[in-house]
């Protein structure tokens, strides 16, 4: 897109939200309240904010943002995982109480929640999120409790997509979103919410950032979104909108670039990860400052809930941060906000353990110090280690030992009752593997009591080389993908998501028996897992082992109900196999499912049509010409149920159209399952 036709777009859009943002208020006490937006900024790190202390240049619009607000300079994410640390935001409870530990865990409806409380008060809820992580349909399961809209509808990648087509938008065509949602929202006080997703992996930033940076793509990533939260400041300043509202920036977690062995995010709890920028500015003019006692994005929803002149819900269990900021607000007595800047912060992870059996960590920041309950257990005087390089746990017994007990009592002070854990399903574990991530499949207990396991500060090699291999994986290097997949099995075999995408390597390079020997290690590891079944039935089906697959997709099928894939794949299987009747089954449970399932249709046809049963095959087949008029087959096996029923009219215009299509190189889909583009691959 030409500049100039970028610049005329958001000047359109920005003009149109003026109308919108400056209607008149209704009557009534939500009239009086002040806009909200809450932008978050997805994998951030605090320390390349130019508010924050980097010289980098690369915020210009955060940083002014800054000058008007007040910077939290010592803010800490609960969980360094895109959902869980969400969750901690906007509903102002730690992870033990909400027990969203990890991508795809619930909100509970009896959480209090943000979005909801502000939508009850008068208030119109918009969220635009950045990536499937965050979509309620995938990944954040009741995160949609409390908006009118909630823009998200991503998917895996599917053939001839993108990364930005399919699981993540970048943040411009996210932005867009929002301010036309903006344009056409009813009057009234509005809480929007913006996820940017750029900063996460794969850093790979649009021009001009991209040649800015291009030994750096992560800090273009940064520059991209500094560069689109401007845009969204403009809308608002254009609109009349910007000086009234509430605004507040925050990262949901860091990104670790392997200062303590970690590449990426979600296990450790060093400051890389959890150290997150945050600034509020509120209504109206108020001086900047920074605030260096130590908070959570726990204190989020109680904030903005103060501000807003609404009652914090007991359930919450942050604490608002009003007190610092002192703009038209009476100040907190010095006693009080001496004793919040000396309130301890509480972080965990849960990733290591869900999806390697190892340990789960907790940190705890008091004072001066960090300390990570881990099994080999560590301590750091940040004060003269501000790196947390240098492990005095064994040396400062006592204090290590003082502070394991204040985690272990505030541990126990603010979780609530335990749900049953309810596992992903298949979908979810396959919407995790898209973006890099490894399911929640490690076998591990559930209770959150009895998480022990080997220390990760052990593991975490294999952990990095498990996502780069996550990564080729999903760009289609299956090639690169395969060795590394075979390392990490041979190094933890208690990680079930690489022995599934190594038999999915070796199936797609074509090495069909080679990919039988991990896909049956899983399935004797988790007999459930719906996706190791099939994968290993197709394996089989390809070396032509029709008899051992046909179990494989029987239990895949069992355990994917609502699956037309599975139910059909069970099919061919048995079609193949001569169990005719469990065929016909299957075929009508994949057709129940989905009447318009063209290969379904066809090879029903064609199965009843090779049984001499032509009057009952001819309605699916005809169905599967008009679902798909340019497949060869289709008009193949019409022909043939035609000429079985005596209409040589109908069989030799079918016959002539199939020729028709070869000879014009048109799809085949049919003859033999395992030749079929449609049978297990």
């Amino acid at each position: 897109m030409r500049p100039q036709r970028t610049v005329l777009i958001w000047a359109i859009l920005m003009a149109a939200a003026i109308a919108a943002m400056t209607a008149a208020a209704p009557a009534g006490s939500a009239s009086a309240r002040p806009n909200i937006v809450l932008i978050t900024l997805d994998t951030t790190r605090a320390d390349r904010m130019g508010f924050l202390g980097s010289k980098q240049g690369l915020t210009p619009n955060l940083d002014a943002l800054a000058r008007q607000g007040t910077v939290f300079s010592r803010a800490y994410a609960h969980v360094p995982l895109t959902s869980p640390s969400h969750a901690t935001m906007l509903t102002g409870t730690y992870p033990q109480f909400s027990h969203v530990n990890y991508m795809g865990d619930p909100l509970d409806k009896v959480l209090p929640f943000l979005p909801d409380i502000l939508h009850k008060n008068g208030y119109r809820t918009g969220a635009f999120v950045g990536a499937l992580v965050l979509d309620p349909l995938k990944l954040a399961p009741g995160f949609e409790r409390g908006f009118d809209v909630y823009d998200a509808g991503y998917h895996r990648r599917g053939p001839g997509e993108d990364h930005y087509q399919s699981v993540e938008r970048r943040g411009e065509e996210v932005m867009k979103r929002a301010v036309a949602w903006l344009n056409k929202r009813p009057s009234g006080p509005f809480f929007l919410w913006v996820h940017l997703y750029d900063p996460h992996d794969p850093y790979d930033a649009p021009e001009p950032y991209k040649m800015r940076f291009p030994n750096n793509p992560y800090d273009g990533e940064i520059a991209y979104t500094d560069a689109v939260v401007g845009k969204l400041f403009s809308a608002l300043k254009a609109g009349g909108a910007f000086d009234t509202s509430l605004i507040a920036v925050m990262a949901d977690h860091g990104e670790a670039f392997g200062e303590h062995g970690e590449n990426h995010h979600g296990i450790f709890l060093y400051d890389e990860t959890i150290h997150v920028p945050m600034l509020f500015k509120l209504p109206g003019r108020q001086p900047a400052a920074t605030v260096e006692a130590p908070v959570g994005l726990v204190d989020v929803t109680p904030s903005i809930l103060q501000a807003v002149h609404l009652p914090v819900p007991a359930a919450v269990q942050g604490k608002s941060l009003m007190k610092f900021m002192a703009s038209g607000t009476q100040a907190a007595s010095q006693k009080q906000i001496d004793s919040d800047a000396q309130r301890p912060v509480y972080a965990e992870s849960r990733y290591g353990h869900l999806s390697f059996g190892w340990s789960t960590l907790k940190a705890w920041r008091t004072g001066k110090y960090l300390y990570v309950d881990a099994p080999e257990r560590e301590l750091y005087d940040l004060s003269a280690d501000s790196m947390a390089m240098h492990n005095i746990a064994s040396e400062s017994k006592a204090i290590a030992d003082t502070i394991s007990a204040q985690v272990a009592a505030f541990y126990s002070s603010t979780k609530s009752e335990a749900t049953a854990k309810r596992s992903l399903n298949a979908e979810q574990s396959e919407s995790l593997h898209a973006l890099g991530y490894m399911s929640s499949d490690s076998g591990a207990a559930s209770d959150h009591e009895t998480e022990n396991g080997p220390d990760p500060k052990q593991k975490i090699a294999v952990a990095n080389l498990l996502y780069e291999a996550m990564v080729d994986f999903e760009d289609e290097r299956f090639a690169e993908a395969a060795p590394v997949l075979e390392q990490v099995v041979r190094l933890e075999p208690n990680t079930p998501t690489a022995y599934l995408q190594l038999g999915r390597s070796y199936i797609a390079l074509k090495d069909f028996q080679r990919a039988i020997s991990p896909l049956q290690t899983l399935v004797e590891k988790k007999p459930d897992e719906a996706f190791a079944r099939y994968e290993l039935g197709c394996a089989l089906v390809k070396t032509g082992r029709w008899d051992e697959a046909a179990p494989q997709f029987e239990a895949a099928a069992s355990q994917m109900k609502t699956s037309v894939m599975m139910h059909f794949y069970l099919a061919l299987v048995y079609d193949r196999t001569s169990r005719n009747d469990e065929a016909m089954t299957a075929f009508q449970d994949a057709l129940k499912l989905d009447p318009n399932h063209f290969p379904a249709n066809l090879f029903m046809g064609r199965m009843l049509a090779r049984q001499q049963k032509a009057a009952i095959a001819l309605p699916y087949l005809r169905k599967a010409v008009k679902l798909r008029p340019d497949a060869i087959d289709a008009h193949r096996f019409l022909s043939d149920a035609y000429a079985q029923l005596g209409e040589e009219a109908a069989a030799s215009r079918e016959m002539n159209e199939a020729e028709r299509l070869r000879a014009q190189g048109a799809s085949r889909l049919g003859t033999a399952p395992e030749d079929s583009a449609d049978a297990p691959r």
